[in-house]
């Protein structure tokens, strides 16, 4: 085709095509410059901008590695938020784009790409303030949030490129303020005994612990938050239920892999409780960025310091002593008990301690059982003390061993004694402890409801003297449960999409999760049921139309 048809066919390209013809004639006919500097094109202001800052800053102080490395992501979000084609796409779009950047982010600090996580951050950003939404837009909590996320990727990344301070104080700033010593104050007086006790206790287990720190590359300082969630006690329960040494909530032990059942609750394990803590502690220390307020976030949840992070302006890098004012009380005195604890075990002449020698860690030989037996018939035959086998074995709930194999813990010396011992033992079974009636709703059975509460079939037609699988609507069955935790209802009985069922509020019930378990949204049933509002009423009857989103 010669130029003449494509110019009949494509007229448009005429006139930028000769333009082009023009232009690059003049640049290879131009006279080259002799040793003068080639002026810059005025397409590219940021190469002007990069060559002349190594000038520009020679007569400034030199910057630490992480001033550097907010202005570099100062200037390149600049840079990422000039007119572009991306600046036409809305709002929905730029998002989307910003969370994909965002994900790259992520998979780049997986493989420890430091430069190009930083180089996605920025990008993400940059789109991020691009974004003009209303404060009621459904997509202005969702920006906040990434946000939030980029922030904390970045502190994290300027954390990671940080020299920590020496092995003592880690990467935990010990202050002195007022707050601290406050705490200190109280150790010195009313918590005194309680202070040197849990510090003897400590010794039985402070090997353990440092050598998983170490396996993980933590501070050896976090060794020492037992001090203040326990006492070193592994058996320790709060007023929130939370259980063990570190202080686990049921669902949070869930989390991370502590087994609980009939026989065992691996909470109150000080190994195995360990291993789970430090797995949550890494998690929030790449949620924040800094350990006081990862510390700050394991005493009341990661979502009751995000709600305090969000409340702070907008573009504000907090710290733990900015969040302090609006924590919980509990929480805000958690930090610094526990910078207290570090400077006293530190220096404790400093402040007036003579600490007692610690416990030493008993040395243990493990057998394993397949029989429940009773620890205290157990060390009776072995010519132990009860309390031995019992602190040894501190996860087993009801002091006996379950009907399946278990590893059990006993002095070193009485493997061989103890497996003789158990084969001549008679069997324990330990009591289901009643805690909860439940009253039949339609569709429930009785295996639905023995996995509600965490037990077996048969438990529960014991305790109900049933001969049968048989319930009926409204029958009062009294159930066994664990602690005294009632586990969450359990999804809607399954139906076809498209099928109209009528749902009635349970104590508990939300919108969402309704919505969720029926596979459509919260706008198609208050649609559908003439809500106003989100506020439901127990007993209220609902109509809704399984797997519509629409």
């Amino acid at each position: 085709m010669t130029f003449e048809m494509k110019r009949e066919r494509y007229p448009y390209l005429t006139l930028p095509l000769l333009s082009l013809f023009f232009l690059l004639a003049a640049c290879s006919s131009g006279p080259k410059a002799v040793n003068t500097a080639p002026a810059a094109p005025a397409t590219q202001p940021s190469t002007v901008a990069a060559e002349e800052t190594p000038a520009a800053e020679a007569a400034v102080p030199e910057k630490t590695d992480n001033q550097q490395l907010d202005q570099k992501s100062f200037r390149d979000a600049q840079v990422a938020a000039s007119p572009s084609d991306t600046s036409k796409k809305d709002p929905a779009a730029l998002l989307e784009d910003a969370f994909a950047a965002y994900e790259e982010a992520q998979a780049a600090l997986d493989r420890e790409d430091m430069e190009g996580a930083l180089a996605k951050l920025d990008e993400a950003y940059g789109l991020l303030i691009r974004m003009s939404i209303p404060a009621d837009s459904p997509l202005f909590q969702e920006k906040n949030d990434l946000r939030l996320l980029v922030a904390q990727r970045i502190q994290k990344i300027s954390a990671f490129r940080t020299t920590l301070a020496s092995s003592v104080n880690g990467s935990i700033p010990l202050v002195e303020n007022q707050w601290v010593m406050r705490e200190i104050k109280s150790f010195q007086t009313l918590e005194r005994r309680a202070f040197e006790d849990s510090y003897r206790r400590s010794g039985q287990y402070m090997d353990m612990i440092l050598a998983e720190l170490r396996k993980a590359g933590l501070p050896e300082h976090l060794a020492w938050i037992p001090v203040i969630e326990s006492g070193f006690k592994p058996r320790a329960l709060s007023r929130a239920r939370a259980l063990g040494m570190w202080q686990f909530v049921r669902s949070t032990g869930y989390r991370y892999g502590l087994k609980q059942d009939k026989y065992v609750d691996e909470r109150m394990d000080p190994a195995k409780s360990t291993r789970a803590a430090i797995q949550y502690m890494i998690e929030l220390h790449d949620m924040f960025g800094d350990w006081t307020t990862a510390i700050a976030a394991y005493n009341c949840g990661e979502g009751q310091v995000q709600r305090v992070i969000r409340a702070q302006k907008v573009d504000y890098f907090d710290s733990f002593w900015d969040l302090f004012a609006n924590l919980p009380f509990e929480t805000a005195r958690h930090v610094p008990r526990f910078i207290a604890t570090l400077l006293i075990v530190g220096d404790p002449a400093k402040y007036g301690f003579q600490l007692p020698t610690p416990d030493p860690p008993v040395r243990v030989d493990t057998v394993r059982v397949n029989a429940a037996v009773k620890l205290a018939t157990l060390s009776q035959n072995l010519g132990l003390d009860a309390a031995v086998l019992v602190g040894l074995n501190s996860e087993l709930r009801h002091d006996s061993t379950p009907n399946y194999p278990y590893d059990l813990r006993v002095p070193a010396g009485y493997g061989d004694e103890c497996l003789a011992c158990i084969a001549s033992l008679p069997q324990y079974i330990p009591p289901d402890v009643v805690t909860d009636r439940h009253t039949v709703r339609s569709g429930d059975t009785l295996g639905a409801i023995a996995r509600r509460y965490r037990t077996s079939v048969d438990a529960v037609k014991r305790l109900n003297g049933l001969r049968s699988n048989l319930i009926r609507v409204g029958q009062v069955l009294r159930v066994p449960s664990r602690g005294g935790v009632e586990a969450p209802p359990t999804a809607a009985p399954a139906a076809k999409s498209g099928e109209t069922v009528t749902y009635t509020v349970r104590n508990g019930d939300n919108l969402f999760q309704i919505a969720k378990n029926h596979r459509t949204t919260v706008e198609a049933i208050k649609a559908a049921n003439s809500l106003s509002s989100d506020i439901l009423s127990v007993g209220q009857k609902l109509v809704i139309q399984v797997g519509k989103t629409s």
